[in-house]
């Protein structure tokens, strides 16, 4: 039996082996994704984002916890942890590795846990995530969370690849401010407020609560007291984000947090939104893939002699950044209209 068939057959030794292969981007990676690609597509992705010290990884944790060992009666549900570190500038590894953070987890044989690092990709995602996920979804996890590096104003990337988007506050932070410049905040479908014990959560939350109504019209007919389960029905008016508060230490909102995800899902998909979310996800993989195609292809037919002439140039100040790519991008042209002086 190949790995394919082992992952797809719930074989978690496999799956592990596989994901590294992906992560490493191996040819034996790209055939099995190209194989597992016909069993996506049915996954819920969850993205975790917010500022670094905001609790996410122990908010993932309960989270998957509440899926597992739901306390409304519904069946528990199969979940997959996408934790994605800083990259370490030595070994280029995962830095921080949130498994640690979870470890008591790792009992459970329908939770599977990757921590991977960013590898120096910007917006808090590796370039592999996407593939990951994937991968994770053929394996039959219904439930994908993937929690980012916490980047900053880079953070919107997750927007692009998961159909729920947990925005992650904490009292005290001083990112009020931070987070609205860096369009954090448009891109939420849930906001939660961690840490919530602390001083200063009205504030916060109140603050929350007013860049929602200036983003969201709907959200004025609610009023700032509204619970996130006493809107009206959110087909009629669109979704907006609810403001959940929540100390993930302790467990306390976890539980409402992953009912508003619950209620998200169900949202986009009586929408139609679903299948809009998921033409937008996979027409950016997409051009992310080509560009990253092309320029690979691009660059090892390139002449080295030439490409070191040029690159002379720009380190002497004699040409620009953009002429530089002019340059090799005219002689690239050349080599490809002439096929004879090519070969």
């Amino acid at each position: 039996m190949g790995l394919v068939e082992q992952v797809l057959a719930g074989d978690r030794l496999a799956l592990a082996r596989l994901l590294t292969q992906i992560e490493n981007d191996t040819p034996e990676g790209r055939e099995a994704l190209d194989r597992l690609f016909a069993f996506t597509g049915r996954a819920h992705l969850v993205g975790v984002t917010g500022s670094p010290g905001t609790g996410k990884s122990s908010l993932v944790n309960q989270l998957a916890r509440a899926f597992r060992q739901p306390e409304d009666g519904s069946d528990p549900v199969r979940v997959a942890i996408l934790a994605v570190d800083p990259s370490s500038p030595f070994s280029g590894g995962a830095l921080l590795g949130d498994r640690v953070r979870m470890r008591d987890l790792s009992g459970d044989p329908d939770v599977f846990i990757r921590s991977m690092a960013s590898r120096g990709a910007l917006g808090g995602l590796a370039r592999a995530t996407a593939a990951l996920s994937q991968a994770l979804d053929a394996a039959g996890y219904p439930l994908i969370l993937i929690e980012t590096v916490g980047a900053g104003q880079s953070e919107v990337d997750i927007a692009r690849l998961a159909h729920t988007t947990i925005v992650v506050e904490s009292p005290g932070m001083g990112d009020d401010i931070q987070a609205i410049k860096a369009g954090i905040l448009e891109i939420a479908d849930i906001l939660v407020v961690n840490k919530a014990d602390r001083p200063g959560v009205e504030n916060t939350e109140r603050a929350l609560r007013a860049m929602l109504d200036l983003g969201h019209p709907a959200a004025h007919k609610h009023g700032p007291s509204l619970g996130a389960g006493e809107a009206e029905p959110a087909a009629e008016q669109g979704w907006v984000p609810p403001v959940l508060r929540a100390v993930s230490t302790r467990g306390e909102g976890v539980a409402e947090i992953a009912a508003a995800i619950r209620r998200h899902g169900e949202y986009l998909r009586s929408s139609g939104l679903w299948q809009q979310r998921e033409k937008l996800r996979l027409e950016s993989e997409l051009d992310a893939l080509l560009r990253d195609l092309l320029a690979r292809r691009w660059r090892a037919g390139l002449d080295e002699d030439l490409y070191r002439q040029t690159f002379d140039g720009l380190l002497q100040r004699q040409i620009s950044p953009l002429q530089a790519a002019e340059t090799l991008l005219r002689q690239a042209e050349r080599e490809t209209s002439n096929p004879t002086r090519a070969s």
